[in-house]
């Protein structure tokens, strides 16, 4: 299992991996937890019980104990059977881990290079997710150099084209890291300085007039399931970091409180969001669905979702009648069975 990371979704990295090492069956897997610090060092520990220790501490808060690690043996034998990366965000969930793996010709859990790139970039998605025909609200993608050259230009493009009030977000991060609402030009300004923090690729997008955040897990490879939808209700006015991982007001309905047809088309369109970004594994799937208009908004597929034991990813799957360390028996079998199909392809013409 890789954890950690350097992007800005390193904490909820450490919290996933840690529900992981906890759940994960010990009869039938040697688990071996490879952390990658903020600095981007790795480092190496055996399955010890100090690191399992850890790891149950960390599942239930204590998300910095598992970072005090070090590294007690190197791995044996012939190396890893299979890799679990638990990394959220860039150099992890961007498709960087997966290349490196697909050079050593090791199997590992979830989508591939194109797969997490995609997933990880929220412009390409969309032009994804349009030339599928999938239903997404109206947005911009305004790029840094655009910015800092015309800013003016660029907020006059925003209220002409998409109007008030919008979220702008950075490209290429998760965790609602760097998102904010803006409901003016002055607050577009604030919001786009944030935004440009943390990437250099920024999405502005038209808000949903009074949206019900819903949520579908995603199993499988080229025949995937969806599980039941779930909702989430946010202690702010949105489902930022703070209302995801700080505040304890935010909650889950599991299963989301819809009507069959509503349902139907949430596990429909969760399938072929996955199928457009070439998806593998698992994903979790969000949509925003309008109470004013009835209208169901694709917004987003996170092709490594958290993964904690409250995590929604694995909750959707519990209601679905999939257990949490099942749930990880599926995704190591899919791993397995993904890269054992690879192995069949030739790789000469003679």
């Amino acid at each position: 299992m890789i954890y950690g990371g350097r992007s800005g979704e390193h904490e909820v990295s450490v919290a996933s991996a840690a529900s992981i090492f906890k759940y994960l069956d010990r009869s039938r897997y040697d688990a071996v937890p490879i952390r990658i610090g903020k600095n981007g060092r790795w480092a190496l520990a055996a399955s010890a019980p100090t690191a399992i220790s850890a790891g149950e501490v960390i599942a239930q808060g204590n998300v910095t104990a598992l970072e005090t690690i070090e590294p007690t043996a190197a791995v044996t034998g012939s190396g890893l059977d299979v890799v679990f990366p638990v990394l959220h965000g860039p150099y992890g969930e961007d498709g960087t881990v997966q290349g490196l793996l697909e050079l050593v010709n090791v199997p590992y859990v979830g989508a591939g290079v194109l797969g997490s790139a995609v997933g990880m970039d929220k412009a390409v998605m969309k032009t994804l997710f349009a030339a599928a025909g999938l239903p997404i609200v109206k947005h911009l993608v305004v790029m840094r150099r655009e910015w800092e050259r015309d800013a003016p230009a660029a907020t006059t493009l925003v209220g002409r084209d998409l109007g008030y009030p919008v979220f702008v977000k950075p490209a290429n991060l998760g965790s609602s890291v760097g998102i904010s609402k803006a409901r003016n030009d002055a607050e577009l300004r604030d919001a786009m300085e944030m935004a440009l923090q943390f990437d250099r690729k920024i999405v502005i997008e038209a808000a949903v007039p009074n949206p019900r955040e819903i949520e579908c897990a995603v199993l499988g490879n080229d025949d995937p399931e969806a599980s039941v939808p779930g909702e989430i209700i946010p202690s702010r006015e949105f489902y930022d970091y703070e209302a995801k991982y700080l505040d304890e007001g935010s909650r889950a309905v599991i299963p989301a409180e819809l009507t069959e047809a509503e349902i139907a088309t949430i596990r429909r369109l969760s399938v072929e969001a996955f199928r457009a970004v070439d998806g593998a594994g698992m994903s979790r799937v969000d949509f925003l669905l309008s109470r004013d208009t009835g209208e169901t908004f694709l917004n987003e597929v996170n092709t490594i979702p958290g993964f904690t034991i409250i995590s929604m990813y694995p909750k959707m799957w519990e209601a679905s009648g999939l257990s949490y360390p099942a749930l990880l028996d599926r995704l190591i079998t899919l791993a397995l069975e993904r890269h054992a199909e690879k192995q069949q392809l030739r790789t000469s013409i003679t």
